[in-house]
């Protein structure tokens, strides 16, 4: 049994969760951090002493923290020698590779300077000069997806893996808000695509409304 702390509206636990859906693995998740609190206590500190979610236990295992070393574990785990996360070293590294540039360049570059200013910041406090030049410097990023996507089905090939988790579970957010979306055409279709995964619409696809500041 896995264990989950951290609550469904986190990005990081959603794309945690998305990879418990994807290998069938069952799980008890608690809501832990923002309106939840639970992340300033001991306990808490003692599993993770960022304070940050999602943390994880596997059966008795040590916590593990950090979204892309518990994605990592749950692939070498639960689903080595799949095509989700193969045993070929070479072609694990390429998905690998995809899954870090993901987290480096897509997320890391929607999640604080796009969604957390569009959605968890007054709107008097919003730097909209920054918030376009953000959604500029995004959407170029995302050129780089779609020439991939227009030669694969998925972001590092044309099987679904680990790569996807990273990259995918930011799109419905992305998505979601009003900003200006390039006619990515393969990216679009892509993403219409993972709508259709059920542990997708079940973890990802989840209302941020909780997160909104007014």
């Amino acid at each position: 049994m896995i264990t989950v702390w951290g609550r469904k509206t986190s990005s990081n636990v959603q794309a945690l969760m998305w990879c418990i859906g994807e290998l069938s693995l069952p799980f008890t998740r608690y809501d832990i951090g923002h309106k939840y609190g639970g992340n300033d206590t001991s306990e808490f500190l003692s599993m993770n002493p960022n304070g940050k979610v999602p943390v994880i236990k596997d059966g008795d295992g040590e916590p593990i923290w950090e979204t892309g070393a518990t994605l990592r574990y749950l692939a070498n785990r639960y689903a080595k020698s799949s095509p989700f996360w193969p045993e070929d070293l070479e072609t694990r590294t390429h998905i690998d590779k995809w899954a870090e540039w993901s987290k480096i360049n897509v997320a890391l570059n929607f999640t604080v300077p796009i969604f957390w200013q569009m959605v968890r910041t007054v709107p008097q406090h919003q730097n909209q000069l920054e918030i376009e030049k953000a959604i500029n410097n995004l959407n170029n990023i995302l050129d780089i997806a779609e020439t991939q996507l227009r030669k694969h089905q998925f972001i590092a090939g044309d099987h679904f893996t680990l790569a996807d988790i990273q990259f995918g579970h930011t799109l419905y957010r992305y998505f979601d808000l009003k900003i200006n979306h390039p006619k990515h055409s393969a990216l679009i279709k892509y993403y219409n695509e993972l709508t259709e995964r059920p542990a997708f619409k079940e973890h990802v696809m989840i209302s941020y409304e909780e997160l909104r500041v007014i």
